[in-house]
């Protein structure tokens, strides 16, 4: 056998090994984390429900105050979109959509993110009442990677990465509505 013959052998045992990996891979991830704030839980709901005023707690908007933004809809109502375009590759270009609101409770949205990678994600806050008016917010982020791409999981700690910028966001907001 010639050494071609088995360098594409070896290729090939690879690229099946590869795929074969990436199709017992998990393909679904989900990063969450919390913070209590020292307000009422509908001080914090009425906050969070509008998704302008994460110009004021959110690490990724933060990352280009000039980013090109826009709105449809009205803000904090089932429907609202809010769409960025940055120059910053941190940033890219996407638009968030409120999909559902169970008053005082939870605000649930879709992000999608169009450069610089194409891919959708499920956001979601809580709020839960805690003793002596302080309110426990939890954000959590779910998302997909598509075969075979989801072996990528097997190396990145999504948790780590994006718990990060989570707990940055839920600390901002909490230093907003406490000042």
């Amino acid at each position: 056998m010639s050494a071609l013959l088995y360098i594409v052998i070896s290729i090939a045992i690879v690229v099946a090994v590869f795929l074969l990996l990436a199709a017992v891979t998990k393909s679904e991830y989900t990063v969450t984390r919390s913070v209590v704030i020292d307000q009422p839980k509908q001080v914090v709901f009425d906050y969070i429900k509008y998704l302008k005023n994460q110009d004021n707690y959110s690490v990724w908007v933060m990352m280009d105050p000039g980013m090109k933004k826009e709105y449809t809809g009205t803000d904090g109502t089932v429907g609202f979109k809010s769409s960025w375009n940055s120059d910053n590759k941190k940033v890219g270009q996407g638009e968030q959509t409120i999909t559902g609101i169970n008053e005082g409770e939870m605000l649930n949205s879709e992000i999608h993110f169009i450069k610089p990678f194409e891919g959708l994600a499920k956001a979601s806050m809580i709020t839960d009442a805690l003793p002596l008016n302080k309110t426990k917010v939890t954000w959590t982020f779910t998302s997909k990677m598509a075969y075979p791409m989801n072996i990528m999981l097997l190396f990145m700690n999504m948790d780590k990465m994006i718990g990060g910028d989570l707990e940055t966001g839920l600390v901002n907001l909490k230093n907003v509505l406490e000042a």
